[in-house]
């Protein structure tokens, strides 16, 4: 069974930095994908940023120069620091993962969301 696991979201002031964590657990043969989203209140879930399985990057418009992404191949586990955050990146965060685990096809999970609330 695979899990994935977030940690990091909170509350922080505009201008303030959080780092969020992912961390797919459990028999997992190959990881292709690993990104995260984030849903506002009353908004669709958008892509916010991604390694893609050729293990390049990607990130949308609004966060380049403030976010940065990053994995540790060893831990399976994918990193979100966002720095210089505004108001308008108040939203559940998750993350996702396209994998196959042992036994199983591919297909992507889903972590359970993280808050990140920026207000002062």
């Amino acid at each position: 069974q695979v899990q994935l696991v977030e940690s990091g979201g909170g509350l922080v002031q505009p201008g303030g930095s959080l780092r969020l964590s992912c961390a797919a657990s459990g028999s997992i043969l190959s990881i292709y994908t690993m990104g995260w989203y984030r849903q506002a209140p009353g908004k669709q879930r958008e892509y916010v940023a991604g390694f893609t399985s050729g293990g390049t990057t990607n990130l949308v418009d609004s966060v380049k120069g403030r976010f940065t992404i990053s994995r540790d191949n060893a831990k399976n586990t994918v990193y979100l620091q966002m720095n210089s955050l505004k108001p308008e990146d108040t939203a559940v965060y998750y993350c996702n993962v396209a994998l196959r685990p042992l036994g199983g096809p591919r297909r992507e999970y889903w972590g359970q969301g993280t808050q990140v609330t920026v207000s002062s």
